[in-house]
């Protein structure tokens, strides 16, 4: 058994994108851990603004299968890949963490370099995990958020909530 990190972001009708992959990702994974869910501007192009967050759970699946099974999730939700890497998308899934694996394999790597460099990815994992320790830098999420200068990555709360369906 393994333990997740995943980051979750949305700009295209993001509020029904977002509530939609976590039903999916809830359905396969149950029990999800969720951080707070954040608005934040686009980065690296002009457009609207995407909710934020990471969610975590435990999984019997490997980390291959399990990227496959998140770019299985952004598909059905109308996201195509390869396209600009800074651009719209309905769904973006990204396996950051698999316990305190490290690994370069078919387009994975493991930690997600992302969670040094973006405000959209550490603050919620750092809220998520804050003892959390990242497997290259030993640090805990809660320090290297402290650490962190967002500069002009500005982050705000969404107000959304997200509760689990419930099962008849």
């Amino acid at each position: 058994m393994g333990r997740a990190w995943i980051s979750i972001g949305s700009n295209i009708d993001a509020e029904a994108n977002v509530r939609s992959a976590l039903d999916a990702l809830h359905a396969r994974y149950a029990p999800l851990a969720l951080s707070p869910i954040y608005r934040s501007s686009a980065v690296g192009f002009e457009g609207e603004d995407f909710l934020n967050l990471v969610v975590a759970f435990d999984t019997t699946e490997e980390p291959l299968l399990l990227h496959d099974r998140l770019h299985a999730i952004e598909s059905a939700h109308g996201r195509q890949r390869g396209g600009a890497k800074f651009a719209p998308r309905p769904l973006d899934l990204d396996l950051l963490l698999y316990d305190d694996r490290v690994l370069s394999a078919e387009g994975l790597e493991l930690p997600r370099a992302e969670i040094l460099h973006y405000a959209f990815v550490l603050r919620p994992l750092a809220e998520l995990d804050p003892d959390l320790r990242h497997p290259l830098t030993g640090e805990t999420m809660a320090a290297l958020w402290s650490a962190f200068d967002s500069g002009e990555q500005r982050l705000w709360p969404s107000g959304m909530e997200w509760h689990p369906p419930v099962r008849r």
